[in-house]
């Protein structure tokens, strides 16, 4: 485990109260004033190194958003058909704010169909009500479902049920791709399952049908609670007439199986009957107008006063390199409204900053790494988590950490207990998570700051970001030790130019999984960030948390002491 030099000096115990790098907050909610210097070299140097990765970010995401080849572009032109982004942006109020989903879903996937899978999704206000919004990318691979796609959808559904939003599907797929069945299948089943789950609960699936819904996809509008088709374009079947044929002999066109006509005057799939794309897409956001309105609970103060320090600048305080240490406080006074917070506990566990904030009106509690987690850390990390569901409050969790503290120590002192305590009180916590990996999350300080497989309402990262279950510089160096300890317990020497190459080969590995392009493209996270849209994007986060009842927890599990 890496400790870096500012954080010896807590091990140390030097004069920490003279360090004003951990005392720059006061117990009461007034503006923090920032002793960031733009002009120092170390900010610089920061600044480039970020400015670098963020460049890699948008390069990423330009590729997302490429919507199919030129040529199935062009024949969705010639039928006078808009492109899936077009689409979300006609549904959308004007000028409304979307923030789109899992834009990277599938980067790395060998044989996918690209960034993001072939759906565009995210969440946006549609009449002025919150609504997941699933597009097909009927011009990418004709909407086929892949691998990275399917389990896309699946978190769209936890999205969708966790915060109660409507979901507008606007379908265009031939269904599952056929070569990725194997892996497709039990995912896109899954789905299925979630819609009618959902519509169990009242929480509605609008569908929008503009192409083909084959197969299986022929559910996607045949379980929705409202379905939209188009005349002349929705083709929704569960056999197309060469498979009819071969199946039953039977001779039909596709109008006559799945024609959006006959679908609307003869078999009831269709609710309503648009006279085309503009007209469909209008259809459904009166649709919305119609549905029960959300429980908000509760609605952003005004007005709101923006930070007073540049978000720009977090390029220059988040380090691409994670060895350099920063004040967390430093990030979130250029997140929250005026720059401005109240600090639980200055003074104790004082590598965890806990504090109470507001983003864009809505009241937060954060939970931010200073370094690697220490007992106290976790205990003063534990009791915030308590009183923020005490007074139902939604929980940012903003990681930058090795990990727990280890060593003989630190065991004998009891950190698996403090560490446990922390990690139950994440897991009990009922009120909305959000999660912001800002730098390293590595091991149990991952779970124990709500990671992935802690299931936050949503999870975002910088591009500078690396997690697993611990660094490719500590993996490799374990192996190293491991197999040297063996070859001396058989009495065997050392091949030490194999050994080597085993070492490099397992660091290349381990680093390579580690980075946030494996983890994004794995879903890990919601999506990769520019540090500076931070605020954007958790304010729509804390809008959809807000947009239903919150009710905190008095259960947790076992606290050992």
């Amino acid at each position: 485990m890496y400790i870096s030099g500012k954080f010896k000096v807590l091990l140390l115990k030097e004069d920490i109260k003279a360090k004003s790098y951990f005392y720059h907050a006061k117990n009461t909610m007034r503006p923090f004033k920032s002793s960031i210097n733009p002009k120092k070299a170390s900010y610089k140097e920061n600044y480039a190194e970020m400015e670098k990765l963020v460049q890699e970010l948008h390069e990423q995401l330009a590729k997302s958003q490429n919507q199919g080849t030129e040529a199935s572009i062009a024949r969705a032109r010639k039928r006078g058909k808009f492109l899936s982004r077009e689409r979300i942006t006609l549904l959308l109020d004007k000028d409304s704010p979307f923030l789109e989903l899992m834009p990277l879903a599938g980067l790395t996937h060998q044989g996918g169909f690209g960034p993001g899978g072939t759906t565009v999704a995210g969440i946006g206000y549609v009449n002025k009500r919150l609504c997941l919004i699933n597009a097909n990318l009927g011009t990418r691979k004709g909407g086929a479902v892949d691998y990275a796609t399917s389990l896309k959808v699946l978190r769209l559904g936890e999205i969708a049920l966790e915060n109660k939003l409507p979901t507008i599907n606007m379908v265009e797929s031939g269904g599952a791709n056929l070569p990725d069945q194997d892996r497709v299948f039990n995912n896109y089943g899954a789905s299925f399952r979630e819609m009618s789950r959902r519509s169990k609960l009242g929480i509605p699936t609008i569908s929008i049908v503009f192409g083909n819904a084959t197969a299986g996809g022929a559910y996607v509008p045949g379980m929705s609670d409202y379905t939209i088709m188009q005349k002349d374009a929705a083709k929704v079947f569960l056999a197309g007439p060469p498979l009819v044929k071969m199946a039953t002999n039977e001779i039909a066109n596709d109008e006559e199986l799945g024609g959006a006509t006959m679908h609307s005057r003869i078999s009831g799939v269709a609710d309503f009957l648009a006279d085309d794309e503009q007209d469909a897409i209008s259809i459904a956001r009166d649709v919305v107008k119609t549905l029960k309105p959300a429980e908000t609970h509760a609605a952003p103060s005004k007005p709101v006063v923006p930070p007073r320090y540049s978000a720009d600048e977090l390029l220059g305080i988040v380090p691409a390199n994670l060895k350099r240490a920063i004040d967390i406080r430093e990030v979130i006074v250029r997140i929250v409204d005026n720059s401005e917070f109240t600090e639980f506990k200055t003074n104790y566990g004082i590598t965890m900053v806990c504090c109470w904030a507001n983003i864009d009106g809505y009241p937060v509690a954060i939970i931010a790494n200073n370094g690697v987690i220490f007992a106290e850390a976790a205990q003063k990390a534990t009791q915030f988590i308590q009183l923020a569901n005490k007074s139902n409050t939604p929980l940012l969790f903003v990681h930058n950490t090795t990990g727990f503290m280890v060593g003989k120590q630190y065991e004998q002192k009891g950190m698996i207990n403090s560490g446990a305590q922390l990690i139950h009180a994440v897991s009990g916590s009922t009120v909305p998570h959000i999660s912001l990996l800002i730098g390293n999350s590595y091991g149990a300080g991952n779970y124990a700051m709500c990671g992935r497989s802690f299931q936050p309402r949503f999870l975002f990262s910088y591009p500078n970001v690396q997690s697993g279950v611990m660094g490719a510089e500590q993996i490799s160096g374990v192996m190293e030790i491991v197999k040297r300890q063996s070859a001396a317990s058989l009495n065997k020497t050392v091949d030490e130019k194999q050994l080597k190459k085993e070492k490099d080969a397992m660091f290349k590995d381990a680093q390579q999984k580690a980075s946030v392009w494996h983890a994004t493209s794995e879903l890990w996270d919601d999506g990769v960030i520019d540090p500076r849209d931070t605020r954007k994007h958790l304010s729509l986060c804390l809008a959809t948390i807000n947009n239903a009842p919150i009710e905190g927890s008095d259960a947790f599990g076992v606290f050992r002491m």
